[in-house]
């Protein structure tokens, strides 16, 4: 069936969602702050530079949003250093402002870095581009908070001049950020890495790939969010408890202090379990794509007996299409065996394939193509098509086939069966066989539609 573009890009959703799984780690551990007093020095923006680098900027954007949402909820705590206040619309005075900070310059960053990544994208000097924007993303990155922080907190004398007050620190995060993005950028441009890409990306046409262990891993994560909430309560009740008999004050600052330490933590530890279950998706896909790609048809390139006609039991046990109209196509190519006796074996095969080509370029946007025999082909017709559409189709794909060997004119006979779902694979079959004869009947190179 024909799917769209954002469909087929399951192996970028993984990318996409572990840069931003990486980023909750960053931003809630130690991996994501250098704190030198009075303020904090961040590399939790380097997964957004990497998304924009391998992605675009939609991406590099929402990961942006992450880091503004994560960092506004860290200067939350009671315990922050004061500067950091700021980020806070809860303790900063001025909470439009502090939203704007955290989050506002976050997402802006996000998409600027994005843009420039796709600007270079394809240019003669790609490479040395992307190490630039690399490198200078740290003080793009500072630019446009300082810049914020001057419009909204005036008071505290920053403005985007101070962006090149910068020192030897934010040079060496800024190495630190080309590093990492050079070998994202390797890694993702592996060959080895682009071959799995594209089976990944190609493994959603499998129709063996079942929804079972889809559902499995969400109720397997539902299971680890519950418990993991459940006992970043209890953590933080027992710390309090064990605080109070080491004889220590607990006040009740301290106490939601534990608290939002404790859910920082529970973040952090939801978002390596994520990657933990997402690697396990990416396997499990790349696995049923293997032996998706065992059954494909080894000469003409579609689907096999047994992968076709078990795509078919899967359409036909969809509740929702039930009730509904669909065509199935039983096509046989016309004296094959004369072709092979007179044009030889490798002329023959050259034939099957290049039949299976048309017939694939024809049908396959609407449904899904099988060879099923040595020269008989199937094909089911998933979408919606009248029957005067289907003619043209079959029409134009007549014409196609009859170029396909010079010495001789390529043709075939068509078994054309309208029915209503749910069919069984043997009524189907039996019915589109009959009706093939049907069609050779009448002198074949003709179809017959009942």
């Amino acid at each position: 069936m024909k799917q769209n573009k954002w469909k087929h890009l399951k192996f970028e959703k993984y990318v996409f969602v572990l840069l931003l799984a990486i980023e909750l780690i960053m931003s809630f551990t130690f991996l994501g702050f250098i704190h030198i007093d009075p303020i904090s020095l961040t590399t939790a923006y380097i997964p957004i530079v990497v998304a924009g680098c391998l992605l675009g900027p939609l991406e590099s954007t929402l990961i942006g949003l992450v880091f503004g949402l994560a960092s506004m909820y860290k200067a939350s705590a009671l315990y922050v250093v004061s500067d950091d206040k700021i980020f806070s619309p809860l303790y900063s005075g001025n909470p439009i402002g502090s939203i704007l900070l955290s989050v506002g310059s976050r997402v802006l960053f996000g998409f600027v870095i994005g843009y420039l990544f796709s600007i270079i994208k394809g240019r003669k000097y790609e490479k040395i581009g992307i190490w630039i924007l690399s490198l200078i993303s740290q003080w793009i990155h500072a630019f446009l908070v300082f810049t914020v922080m001057g419009a909204c907190f005036p008071q505290l004398g920053y403005t985007g001049m101070s962006t090149f007050h910068m020192g030897i620190n934010d040079a060496l995060i800024a190495l630190c950020c080309l590093f990492w993005v050079e070998v994202a950028y390797k890694i993702y441009h592996k060959e080895r890495i682009q071959k799995y890409k594209d089976a990944v990306n190609q493994s959603l046409d499998d129709p063996y790939l079942s929804s079972k262990i889809v559902a499995i891993s969400s109720g397997i994560s539902f299971l680890i969010i519950c418990i993991a909430i459940f006992s970043t309560g209890y953590f933080a009740n027992r710390s309090t408890y064990m605080l109070k008999q080491h004889r220590v004050h607990v006040t009740r600052t301290i106490e939601i202090d534990l608290l939002h330490l404790q859910v920082q933590f529970l973040i952090a530890m939801l978002a390596l379990d994520f990657i933990l279950i997402l690697t396990m998706l990416m396997i499990y896909q790349y696995m049923k794509y293997r032996e998706y790609q065992g059954e494909i048809d080894f000469l003409t390139g579609v689907m096999g007996r047994r992968l076709f006609l078990q795509h078919c039991q899967n359409i036909q046990s969809d509740q929702r299409i039930h009730g509904h109209q669909g065509w199935f196509l039983f096509l046989d190519v016309d004296w094959f065996k004369q072709i092979n006796d007179k044009l030889g074996h490798i002329a023959g095969d050259e034939t099957l394939k290049q039949f299976a080509t048309f017939l694939q370029e024809q049908f396959e946007p609407y449904g899904a193509v099988g060879r099923v025999g040595g020269d008989e082909f199937a094909v089911m017709i998933e979408e919606e098509m009248s029957q005067e559409a289907l003619e043209e189709e079959m029409k134009q794909f007549f014409q196609n086939i009859s170029g396909i060997q010079k010495e001789v004119t390529v043709s075939c006979s068509i078994g054309v069966y309208r029915f209503t779902y749910p069919k069984t694979i043997k009524e189907l079959l039996t019915k589109t066989d009959e009706i093939l004869y049907e069609a050779k009947a009448n002198g074949r190179g003709c179809f017959v539609i009942r």
